[in-house]
């Protein structure tokens, strides 16, 4: 399967070195709680199943979509947990 595979969505992540008991923001600088991810993909190198992660508090959530969306890349934010294993072409606020 690709993507996040494992069902507390956070599979990706575990090779990065993230505590995955207490995942934070991928905000620079940002230590709060994540509440959501942030899944993307880059169209010019990725099919639509391969699905990127950022980590998201309530705070940074829009600035990390915009972020993204401001590049073209699709994005699709869901609540922390939630298996995500496709980025459709089109942005789902």
């Amino acid at each position: 399967m690709s993507g996040i595979g494992s069902a507390d969505g956070l599979g990706s992540l575990s090779g990065l070195g993230a505590d995955l008991t207490h995942p934070r923001c991928s905000r620079s600088g940002c230590d709060a709680a994540a509440t959501n991810t942030v899944n993307w993909r880059n169209p010019k190198i990725h099919t639509a199943d391969r699905v990127k992660v950022w980590l998201a508090c309530d705070d940074h959530v829009e600035y990390l979509r915009d972020f993204l969306e401001a590049r073209d890349f699709p994005v699709l934010v869901a609540p922390l947990g939630t298996v995500v294993s496709v980025v459709p072409d089109r942005s789902v606020r």
